[in-house]
């Protein structure tokens, strides 16, 4: 049997048993098996392998930014920063909905998670909105979409996976998804503005700018320990002052002290329970990085990469048509698994083929984390829109059709000019001098 035909049954394997509902580490587990027995590939090698990889502290980061998301969700930090900006758009029509999507966008600026700014911003913000006039729908669908803002505003843990699997410089790649993720942002608070025109909603009356002024003051005096903890991350990081993984390690402890004694949105008994519920997700993502190590650690060894390179060019040697094929295929790996599965999955396999188009690593990363981070809020997977409609409390046919219309107008552009036009992902890290 071919190298080729091998990997497509592979393929098949591990769709039908994500299908299946198989958890995510037994279903990559299976698809290991299958090429290790019919691939001829050591077992024992493969596993000494994984460990070799699995044991340095860039690694660490991904399991300590799921822990200080967990805190930080329960610690009030999102609260105090959403009563912030609805201090000074709230009462505009459509401020709420502006409102959600750049504290989305700030939580992932903390947190490194997709998750988290649904998890955090969700409770809060979607019966706000739905009480002030926004359909259902609408409003679970901008939260939810807007969340996956956590994924391209650094720190972005896919981006941590992304750098230590292909040896680029982790703060090129977290620079590289800036200007796709703020564009990304501000289309979406423009199609919140364009659709809240057909929205009959009932605003907040309009209060003197003493008063507004007063509480605007009074809500930054409050905000400011939840301020601090992107200052203290991403400084930290930029500065020099620690790496992304100790970043991780102090976003996580800072969020103990400010939820019990500043905000006091948690007590020392509530740290047991997000403790486990952390260690619950961290052990399985954990297993799944092996499984996902081993199986392209595999796929390296039988020259799958070279075998892509010789079909791509031999269908076309047009850059252009290459790249379009190769943002499809990552928009399908996205569909199916979740961001950082695509990523352990796909970098090792596409580099090559980027790099013989003459591509900068760098920009690529840019390119995959947009293309992944759109997957989690696409059927069939849509992992981050499962948990929106729970949160929610919505129906797929209510948050289908906006989900889309957020897609389509404000995402897929994005996907295109980070594709095409290099100076959106590589200006920031060519100013910092890492390209």
């Amino acid at each position: 049997m071919s190298t080729l035909a091998l990997v497509g049954i592979d393929i098949i394997l591990l769709i039908v048993l994500l299908m299946l509902s198989i958890p995510l580490p037994y279903c990559f587990g299976g698809a290991l098996m299958f090429m290790a027995v019919f691939g001829n590939v050591s077992m024992k090698s493969m596993m000494l392998w994984a460990y070799s990889q699995s044991i340095g502290t860039v690694l660490l980061a991904s399991p300590l930014f799921i822990l200080a998301g967990t805190f930080m969700g329960g610690s009030g930090v999102a609260k105090r920063l959403l009563d912030l900006c609805d201090a000074f758009i709230g009462r505009i029509k459509g401020g709420l909905g502006i409102v959600s999507v750049v504290v989305c966008a700030i939580i992932g600026a903390i947190s490194g998670s997709g998750f988290t700014g649904v998890a955090a911003t969700g409770p809060i913000m979607i019966p706000r909105m739905v009480e002030q006039g926004y359909p259902r729908g609408f409003a679970t669908a901008l939260v939810t979409v807007s969340s996956v803002l956590g994924l391209l505003i650094p720190p972005s843990a896919i981006m941590i996976i992304y750098g230590w699997i292909t040896e680029t410089s982790i703060l090129a790649c977290f620079l590289s998804t800036v200007g796709p993720g703020l564009l990304v942002m501000l289309l979406f608070c423009i199609i919140n503005m364009l659709e809240c025109r057909k929205f009959d909603l009932v605003l907040m009356p309009p209060i003197p700018m003493k008063e507004k002024l007063q509480m605007t003051g009074s809500r930054t005096l409050v905000a400011i320990p939840a301020l601090l903890m992107p200052v203290i991350i991403l400084g930290g990081i930029y500065g020099g002052v620690f790496t992304p993984t100790e970043a991780a390690a102090v976003a996580a402890i800072y969020s103990i002290p400010v939820g019990l004694w500043i905000y006091k949105a948690m007590k020392l008994k509530d740290i047991k329970q997000m403790l486990f519920d952390s260690i619950n997700s961290i052990g399985s993502i954990m297993v799944m990085i092996i499984f996902c190590l081993m199986l392209s650690q595999t796929l390296t060894m039988l020259q799958v990469p070279q075998a892509l390179i010789e079909i791509m060019f031999s269908i076309t040697q047009n850059k252009v048509i290459i790249l379009i094929l190769m943002n499809i295929f990552l928009f399908v790996v996205g569909m199916i698994v979740n961001d950082s599965t695509g990523m352990l999955l796909c970098a090792p396999l596409l580099l090559p083929l980027v790099k013989e188009l003459g591509i900068s690593p760098v920009h690529f990363a840019a390119i995959m984390g947009v293309n992944l981070a759109m997957g989690g809020v696409t059927p069939p997977y849509a992992s981050i829109l499962y948990l929106g409609m729970r949160i929610g409390k919505c129906e797929f046919s209510e948050i289908f059709g906006p989900t889309m219309k957020l897609l389509v107008f404000g995402y897929i552009p994005v996907v295109f000019l980070t594709t095409f036009w290099p100076d959106l992902s590589l200006f920031l890290p060519r100013l910092f001098g890492f390209v």
